[in-house]
């Protein structure tokens, strides 16, 4: 009888209670890391996104500011093909 008892608890434990501190244990861990990155690169990505803006905007209603342009990479020229040698292909049977 005290073993099921004793089991009865465990899986109640287990069900219930143990859900709820790793729930608790996960966050917390998260947002400490989500600190140390904000610290390291000077962002935090759980802040409201309204109150970190880097800079007020400065467009117009409507408008597009692109900021940074990456530069076009040329297209690979082919290698020419100087020809090869023809190889007379005969089947041996």
């Amino acid at each position: 009888m005290k073993f099921f008892l004793v089991l009865i608890v465990l899986w109640l434990f287990v069900r219930y209670v143990l859900p709820l501190v790793l729930r608790f244990a996960v966050k917390h861990l998260l947002k400490k890391q989500a600190q140390k990155f904000g610290q390291h690169y000077g962002a935090n990505p759980f802040a409201n996104p309204s109150q970190t803006s880097a800079r007020p905007s400065h467009t117009p209603t409507g408008e597009v500011q692109v900021e940074y342009v990456p530069p076009r990479a040329k297209p690979p020229r082919p290698r020419e093909f100087n020809g090869g040698e023809y190889v007379d292909f005969e089947e041996v049977k």
